[in-house]
């Protein structure tokens, strides 16, 4: 299976060769490392060199900006790959976050400034929102970004930052205006190398994810230019969230999709050859019931998230059903592979089994991209106009 298994109406030949392109390099370059991955707590900087050397980072970026100048499909299929693969710990969900933030919202000079390095990927790029008291909360944010001169200079810290452990670039949502509410959130990038004051916790030990150096962050009168405002005018940085949350949160449920299938493939190759009581484990209606619901289920997702990923191209994508589609995605994940390591009986619950890694890293979908609990919300409210 594949993301472009229903020949979606926004595929062309060009998604279809990235696909395999991709497929390929993944097979030859991820699989064999994601257990030192794990391991390591972090996903080598040779990797990423090579991601960006084979064009998997810049699919959706301008040609000037060293991208192939495609659009949002590209990095959708890259996504989708990694986690039909089995990988939750390269952190290129992130990366292309940051990627779109700064296209998106950059000025010229910052794109040229940050973008080229993004898809090389020579520069590591994180998204800093979350804070320890604000959570899913971005109207609470404390960080702090104050004029002095011609430069900002932040102090607050954040939390479960994804890549915070290696990130050359961190974008981080801040308060320029501590009295304008939701006006007065802005982005500012910061560039730890060049940023004293700037600190990184320990990495933070996780259920799942274990190969991606999750980490909090710590700003104390970190100086950064005012050249480093994301964009050209203070108090947007709310806006620009609420924009790009719904490719966030349809990314959640692109690696849904592919953690399913990757889930299934296994789950079904195991129960043909695991015998048990004279026969083999699918030869049983249990198995073949719970794998048709399973194999049901991942359909109706796929389906929905590659009409969404069209949706997305053509700028009709709203938050609501990106909202759906992240919590659809997650809670099917989250079922789908629990009925698969059931399948697998006491090896499914050995570390050593790729099913019992699929397990862990699946929870924690429903939680961040904002709770499934405030999806509902968000869901909810667009069925009260």
């Amino acid at each position: 299976m594949s993301l472009l298994s229903d020949s979606p109406p926004w595929a062309s030949e060009e998604h279809g060769m990235f696909a395999e392109m991709v497929r390929r390099f993944f097979a030859e370059e991820m699989a064999p490392n994601i257990d030192a991955w794990v391991e390591a707590g972090v996903v080598g900087r040779d990797f990423w060199h090579k991601a960006g050397a084979a064009g998997i980072l810049g699919g959706a970026v301008a040609e000037e900006h060293g991208g192939a100048g495609g659009d949002i499909g590209f990095d959708a299929i890259a996504l989708y790959e990694q986690a039909r693969l089995g990988d939750v710990n390269w952190g290129m969900g992130i990366q292309s976050i940051v990627i779109h933030y700064i296209a998106a919202y950059g000025t010229e000079a910052q794109k040229a400034r940050w973008l080229p390095g993004l898809v090389s990927g020579e520069t590591i790029g994180a998204l800093a929102m979350t804070e320890p008291s604000t959570g899913s909360d971005l109207k609470a944010i404390r960080t702090s970004a104050a004029r002095e001169g011609n430069l900002y200079r932040l102090n607050g810290s954040k939390i479960f930052i994804t890549n915070g452990g290696s990130a050359d670039l961190v974008i981080t949502v801040a308060r320029t205006d501590p009295e304008a509410g939701t006006r007065g959130i802005s982005l500012i990038v910061v560039e730890p190398g060049e940023a004293e004051g700037f600190s990184r916790g320990k990495p933070l030990k996780k259920l799942g994810m274990k190969g991606n150096d999750t980490a909090e962050l710590f700003y104390e009168d970190v100086k950064v230019p005012l050249t480093n405002l994301l964009g050209e005018e203070e108090g947007q940085g709310f806006y620009q969230l609420m924009k790009q949350l719904p490719w966030e949160r349809l990314l959640i449920a692109i690696q849904a999709l592919g953690a399913m299938d990757f889930a299934l493939a296994e789950t079904v190759r195991y129960v043909r050859e695991r015998r048990a009581f004279g026969q083999r484990i699918m030869d049983f209606q249990n198995t073949r019931f719970k794998l048709a619901e399973c194999k049901t289920r991942t359909e109706v997702l796929r389906a929905f998230v590659t009409q969404s990923i069209g949706r997305l191209i053509d700028g009709t994508l709203d938050a609501a059903t990106a909202s759906m589609a992240k919590l659809y995605g997650s809670e099917a994940q989250g079922k789908v592979v629990d009925e698969c390591l059931q399948l697998f009986g006491g090896y499914g619950y050995m570390a050593e089994y790729p099913i019992s890694r699929a397990y862990a890293d699946a929870r924690v979908q429903r939680i961040y991209g904002g709770t499934n609990e405030i999806m509902k919300e968000l869901i909810a409210r667009s069925l009260d106009v």
